[in-house]
């Protein structure tokens, strides 16, 4: 029977993984996103929503309503599968108060899960988000 060998031993929990991978402000890091949401912050948010795997026309909702629903739920969802601290109070700050900002947070977040993701894997196909091959959204 063929033994197989450890190669990477698990990280823990206590090395930021809990954390947003990039703080709320820090737009200059991905400028190109930046410059999208900047001129056309509706067509960056259906792209992002749709690199999450939900339905892209669902941020089209959030300019219908005083709370963002599409907002609220995308950064939930990013938040849950990725473990990272927050609530449901976080969450509607940041969406009512710093929506763009908010938007593009979860993008860099989802570009960085993806990019390390695939640098982990054995094989180097592994991507937890098959629409983020290459770690593009724009």
């Amino acid at each position: 029977m063929p033994r197989q060998v450890v190669r990477r031993q698990p990280r823990s929990r206590g090395d930021g993984a809990d954390q947003w991978s990039t703080g709320l402000c820090e737009c200059y890091k991905d400028m190109g996103d930046c410059c999208l949401a900047l001129w056309c912050l509706p067509v960056f948010t259906c792209k992002v929503t749709r690199a999450v795997g939900v339905c892209p026309c669902l941020p089209l909702l959030d300019w219908v309503s005083c709370v963002p629903p599409a907002s609220l739920g995308v950064r939930a969802s990013v938040r849950e599968r990725y473990g990272i601290k927050g609530s449901a109070w976080s969450d509607c700050l940041y969406g009512c108060c710093c929506y763009p900002l908010s938007w593009l947070q979860i993008s860099r977040e989802l570009k960085r899960r993806a990019a390390s993701h695939a640098s982990s894997s054995p094989s180097g196909r592994y991507t937890a988000l098959r629409s983020l091959q290459g770690a593009h959204l724009v």
